[in-house]
């Protein structure tokens, strides 16, 4: 299972039935669980833990220390879940000290071809990272969200669950659940409807959300106006909360 041009650090943890690729280095520190797949010329370093069932693609650099300047050699941690697809050529950095001292992926996430997750950065479960995205340090991305190509998101942003940014979108500031923005920078332009409805929104959740979403962006209510409004509605409908709270939340302002 394992390749015998592989480079496996003594002290590194794989379970048994865990395939490795020629030419692929696994430093010291590192755990992968069972049933995980790492192809040819992967490079990972720990502390790295990374769960079942992953598939790690070609030319990827996992674990990597962060070019932030801060950093100055301490052990954080990079931590990957279950089911996850990182394909060719990504990126993902360990944490920092100054912030969560980790790194997270969730599960089942696909991340593909040349994506970059900066340091300290959290993804939920089921996201999906189209090619060339990247996280600037410290960013987090709620369930579901999908990222499309070539979006870009600065740092300490938070994406909230069930968004969608459009290709080539440039994110510098929260987007609240539920959302879908394009553009650079970029501006909200409805809920992600077609999302909601494949993954089991009824009808009348997905026209309560819409209704949250004309008094947020619509009706020219301040946030705090509109935060009142909306604890008005949730009563009705619960699936309005995680709208609710990633607005609340916000540090940075949310994309209008």
């Amino acid at each position: 299972m394992i390749n015998s041009q592989a480079i496996i650090h003594p002290n590194a943890k794989l379970a048994d039935d865990v395939e490795v690729g020629p030419w692929t280095i696994i430093g010291a520190d590192v755990e992968i669980g069972a049933g995980s797949v790492i192809a040819s010329h992967v490079v990972i370093k720990g502390p790295t833990v990374i769960g079942k069932h992953n598939r790690i693609l070609q030319f990827s650099s996992v674990g990597e220390d962060t070019p932030d300047l801060k950093y100055n050699g301490e052990p954080t941690r990079l931590v990957i879940g279950d089911y996850n697809t990182i394909r060719e050529g990504v990126t993902i950095h360990r944490g920092t000290i100054q912030d969560r001292n980790e790194t997270t992926i969730g599960n089942h996430n696909l991340l593909m071809a040349y994506v970059h997750i900066g340091h300290d950065s959290v993804i939920g479960d089921n996201c999906i990272l189209v090619n060339n995205s990247a996280l600037a340090g410290h960013v987090h991305i709620g369930d579901w969200a999908i990222l499309s190509g070539y979006t870009l998101v600065h740092q300490f942003c938070k994406i909230g669950e069930h968004s969608f940014t459009g290709m080539g979108t440039a994110v510098g500031k929260d987007i609240p659940a539920y959302v879908m923005v394009n553009g650079s920078p970029a501006e909200a332009k409805s809920i992600n409807a077609e999302g909601l409805r494949r993954r089991g929104f009824s009808k009348e959740d997905i026209a309560t959300i819409t209704k949250a979403y004309k008094l947020i962006y619509r009706r020219g209510l301040t946030i705090d106006e509109a935060i009142v409004e909306l604890e008005v509605l949730l009563p009705e409908c619960a699936a309005l909360l995680p709208l609710l709270e990633s607005i609340k939340n916000s540090t940075r302002g949310i994309v209008r």
